[in-house]
C-alpha cells in the first residue's frame, strides 16, 4: 500500500490523466453504443414461471405485457356521453397505432362490455404489446401515454397503469444526488475545519468513479440483463461509500501532515492505514453484493453486480486518484487558519482531546449500564421485524401526482381495488374433458370468496392453453390477495384436476411478486449466514482475535436488524410515513432485505474496522517496554487495553461520527424521490447507518470491549498458525520518525 500510494503521489500528472482518459474512453463507448436495460424477471421452478412459459411458447399474443388506459368521467358527463366517446375512440386510435402494440380492446367493443362500471363513470382499455414488461422501452410507454392522453379533456381524465407505465414514470435520483452532494459538502467542510479544497476531493473522486461506472452498467446491459433501477442504487451506494472513503484517508492525510510529515510522507501514511481500512471494507461489500448470484435469482444479478462496480470503483479511486490529487493539493489540504497555526506553533500533537476523550472516558466508568442500555434501544428498534412483510406494493403507493397513482384511485373506484393486480389461470389442455374441466374452474373460482369477477376462457391458437383472468376483490398487495392465491394453488385447482391430464398454473405480475417474495424468504437465511461466516474469518485474519470478530458479527447483525425494523414500522405499519412523504403503506418489496443486508455488512465492518483497528494501533503502542506481550492477564494488561480503547475511540469518534452523518444525508436524500423502491432503500441504509455509528460503534462496541478486558486480543495458537496474517494498520517505517517539510504557506 505504501508503494501504491507513494506511486501515485510521485507520478500524480500520470495518474489523473489515466483516470480522466478512462472517462473519456468508457463515456464515449457508452455513448455511441447506448444502453439496453431489461428487467427480465425470471423464477424457475415457481408456478407464475410456468404460467409465463406456457403462453410464451402457446399463446404469444396472450404473453406480452399488458396495460391499461383508464378514462374517468368529469364534470356530470359518463363514459357514453357522445362527446367522450368520440374522444375516447380516437385516442384508442391513436393507441393502436403505437409501434409495438398488439391488441387494444376498447370498453365500446363488444368483447369489452365489462370494462364500463356500473355507474358508467369510470372505464378501462386493455393494452396488449407483442413483447414482455421487459422489451418495452421507455421510449414505446411515451409514445403510449401520449396517445392515450391525446383524449383528456375536461369531460374525461385519462391515466395509465401497468408494468412498463410504473417503468416510465420513475424519476432518476437527479435531485436527490444534488441534495446529498451539497449535504456531503458542507459536512466535509466543517470536519476540515474550513479547508474547501479538501472538501471537494472525497466528493470529486466518488463522482468520476459514478461517471464511469454507470457508463460501465449502460454497456453491461447488452452482456446480460440488468434492470434500470441498478445504476440509480448504483449511484445511492457508490456516493455514500466514495465519500466516506475520502473521509478516512483525508482526514488521516491531515492528522499526519499537522503532525509534522512531509505532504508525500502523510499521504503514503493515509493510504496504509485508513487506505487499507477502505480496501477491507470495499471489498467485504463487493464479496457481500456478488453473494446474491448463489441465491439463483436472475433478477438479483444485474442489481449485485453493478452496485458491486459502483464499489469498486470508488475503491479503486479512493486509493489511486485521491493520493495523486493530494500531491497537487499540497498545502491546501488545510485552511489558512490551519496553516497560520501550524506555521505559528509548528507539529501538532496528535493525542485525542476534548467532547469525544471525555465521551470515551464517560463509557469506560460506566461500561455496564452503557452496554444494556445501548443493546437496550437497539433491539427495541428492531422488534418490528417480526412482522415483516415482504411483497410488492402497488399502485396506491406512487405519488399522488403520478398517472398509475391516479388510475389505481379510478379503478378502485369504478370496479374495486382487485382490479389493478388481475390473476391469471393458464390450463394446459389436451382433450376436450380438460377443457371442460378448467371451464368448471372458472365457475368455482366464480363463487370462491374473495374474488370480484372472472372472465370466460379463451383458448390459443394451437389449441393446447386456455387462459382466463381472476379478478381479486381485494388490492395486489392485500394480505387476502396473497391468501386467494394460495387457495386458487392449494385447493380450487387440485380439485378441479383430479382425474383429468388438465394442468393448471397461476400467473400475472401480482402472482409473479407473491413466488418472487417466497423465494427469497427460504433463500434469505442462507446468505445471511454464509456472508456472516466470511465476514468473521476476515476480521479475525486481520485483527488477530477471537472475540473481536464474534462480537461485530453480532453487532452487524443488530445493525441490519435495526434497519429492517425501522422500515417495516415505516412502510408497512405507516408510523410516520407522512413525515417522510410517503404516499401509502405496503409491503416492503422482497429483494430490499437482501441488498440492505450486503450493503450494510459492508458499511458495518468499515466503522468496525476503523475503530478497532485504532483501539489495536494504541494497544500495540501501549506495549510495556522489555515486557512480555504474550499474556493476557494481570492488572498491567487490564489497564493496558482500557486505555487502548479510550484512545483509540476517542481518536475515531468524530471521524465516524462525521462520515455517518454524511452517509445518512445522502442516503435520507433519496426520499425525495418519488420512486418507493429508492424510498425504501434511502431510508432503511440511512436509519442503518445512523444507529450502527452513533450507537452500536460510538456506545456499544466500546463497552462491551472494556467488559472483556484484554481476552479482546486473545487467539488460539493453532488458529493464530493456520490463518493468514491481514493486517490493516500496517506500519509505515518510513513515516515513523517526521519528515521535514517545507514551510507551510498561509496565503
Amino acid at each position: 500500500m505504501i508503494s501504491l500510494a507513494r506511486w501515485c503521489f510521485t507520478h500524480r500528472k500520470r495518474v489523473i490523466a489515466a483516470w480522466l482518459l478512462a472517462l473519456i474512453v468508457v463515456l464515449g463507448v457508452s455513448q455511441k453504443v447506448g444502453s439496453d436495460f431489461n428487467s427480465n424477471f425470471n423464477l424457475p421452478n415457481t408456478d407464475s414461471q410456468a404460467a409465463v412459459s406456457l403462453l410464451t411458447k402457446n399463446f404469444p399474443a396472450a404473453s406480452g405485457e399488458g396495460d391499461q388506459v383508464v378514462l374517468q368521467a368529469t364534470h356530470g358527463s359518463t363514459i357514453r356521453t357522445a362527446s367522450v366517446r368520440t374522444a375516447v375512440t380516437a385516442a384508442l386510435a391513436k393507441v393502436a397505432r403505437v409501434p409495438g402494440v398488439e391488441v387494444v380492446t376498447s370498453p365500446y367493443s363488444a368483447a369489452g362490455g365489462a370494462q364500463i362500471s356500473r355507474d358508467g363513470t369510470v372505464a378501462f382499455a386493455t393494452v396488449t404489446w407483442n413483447k414482455t414488461a421487459a422489451k418495452v422501452t421507455d421510449a414505446d410507454a411515451k409514445n403510449l401515454i401520449a396517445a392515450a392522453e391525446s383524449a383528456d379533456s375536461a369531460a374525461v381524465h385519462v391515466s395509465l397503469s401497468g408494468q412498463s407505465i410504473s417503468s416510465e414514470e420513475g424519476s432518476g435520483p437527479g435531485l436527490s444526488v444534488a441534495v446529498g452532494v451539497i449535504a456531503a459538502f458542507i459536512i466535509l467542510f466543517i470536519v476540515f475545519g474550513g479547508a474547501a479544497l479538501a472538501a471537494l476531493l472525497p466528493l470529486l473522486t466518488a463522482v468520476l468513479a459514478l461517471l464511469i461506472g454507470t457508463s460501465a452498467i449502460g454497456l453491461l446491459t447488452h452482456a446480460f440483463d440488468v434492470a434500470s433501477v441498478s445504476s440509480d442504487l448504483a449511484i445511492l451506494i457508490g456516493l455514500g461509500v466514495g465519500v466516506d472513503y475520502g473521509l478516512f484517508i483525508i482526514s488521516r492525510h491531515r492528522s499526519g501532515v499537522k503532525a509534522g510529515l512531509s505532504y508525500e510522507d502523510a499521504a503514503a501514511q493515509a493510504v496504509n492505514t485508513s487506505g487499507r481500512t477502505v480496501l477491507f471494507a470495499g471489498l467485504t461489500v463487493c464479496i457481500a453484493l456478488l453473494g446474491q448470484f448463489a441465491l439463483g435469482i436472475s433478477f438479483l444479478y444485474g442489481l449485485s453486480i453493478s452496485s458491486a462496480i459502483a464499489v469498486a470503483l470508488t475503491m479503486a479511486t479512493s486509493l489511486t486518484f485521491l493520493p495523486a490529487m493530494l500531491g497537487f493539493l499540497g498545502p491546501r489540504v488545510l485552511s489558512r487558519r490551519e496553516r497560520a497555526a501550524l506555521a505559528a506553533t509548528g507539529t501538532q500533537s496528535g493525542d485525542a482531546t476534548g467532547f469525544w476523550l471525555r465521551w470515551a472516558r464517560f463509557i469506560e466508568a460506566r461500561k455496564v449500564l452503557v452496554a444494556l442500555g445501548s443493546l437496550g434501544i437497539v433491539v427495541a428498534i428492531a422488534l418490528p421485524i417480526f412482522g415483516l412483510r415482504l411483497g410488492s406494493s402497488d399502485a396506491s403507493t406512487d405519488p399522488s401526482s403520478s398517472t398509475t397513482h391516479q388510475a389505481y384511485a379510478a379503478l378502485s373506484a369504478g370496479f374495486g381495488p382487485g382490479l389493478t393486480g388481475p390473476l391469471e389461470l393458464v390450463g394446459q389442455v389436451s382433450t376436450p374433458a380438460d377443457t371442460a374441466a378448467f371451464d368448471r374452474l372458472l365457475t368455482t373460482a366464480a363463487h370462491t370468496p374473495g374474488v370480484a369477477a372472472v372472465t370466460p376462457l379463451i383458448t390459443s391458437p394451437n389449441g393446447k392453453v386456455v387462459l382466463a383472468t381472476v379478478y381479486p376483490s381485494t388490492s395486489p398487495q392485500d394480505k387476502q390477495t396473497i391468501a386467494l392465491v394460495n387457495d386458487l394453488r392449494h385447493d380450487l385447482i387440485p380439485r378441479a384436476q383430479a382425474g383429468t391430464s388438465l394442468n393448471v398454473h397461476v400467473g400475472g405480475v401480482t402472482a409473479t411478486d407473491i413466488d418472487f417474495s417466497r423465494v427469497l424468504s427460504q433463500k434469505l437465511p442462507l446468505f445471511i449466514v454464509v456472508v456472516v461466516l466470511l465476514a468473521f474469518v476476515l476480521l479475525m485474519a486481520v485483527f488477530r482475535s477471537l472475540l473481536i470478530p464474534l462480537v461485530a458479527a453480532v453487532m452487524n447483525l443488530l445493525s441490519v436488524g435495526a434497519a429492517l425494523g425501522a422500515l417495516n414500522a415505516v412502510f408497512n405499519w405507516g408510523w410516520g410515513g407522512s413525515i417522510i412523504g410517503l404516499s401509502g403503506k405496503g409491503p416492503i418489496d422482497a429483494f430490499i432485505p437482501v441488498l440492505l443486508f450486503s450493503v450494510l455488512f459492508g458499511l458495518s465492518m468499515d466503522y468496525e474496522v476503523y475503530l478497532v483497528s485504532r483501539i489495536q494501533e494504541e494497544w500495540q503502542h501501549l506495549r510495556r517496554p522489555g515486557g512480555r506481550d504474550a499474556t493476557l492477564t494481570g492488572g498491567y494488561a487490564a489497564r493496558r487495553n482500557h486505555r487502548a480503547i479510550v484512545n483509540g475511540q476517542a481518536k475515531s469518534g468524530r471521524i465516524i461520527c462525521a462520515a455517518a452523518i454524511i452517509m445518512v444525508l445522502v442516503f435520507g436524500s433519496f426520499l425525495l424521490n418519488g420512486s418507493r423502491l429508492l424510498q425504501e432503500f434511502g431510508f432503511g441504509l440511512g436509519f442503518a447507518v445512523l444507529v450502527d455509528a452513533l450507537v452500536i460503534r460510538s456506545v456499544l462496541v466500546p463497552a462491551i470491549m472494556h467488559l472483556i478486558g484484554p481476552r479482546d486480543w486473545a487467539l488460539p495458537r493453532w488458529l493464530d498458525r493456520v490463518l493468514p496474517n491481514l493486517s490493516i494498520e500496517a506500519a509505515d517505517q518510513s513515516t515513523d520518525t517526521p519528515t521535514p517539510q517545507h514551510p507551510v504557506a498561509v496565503s
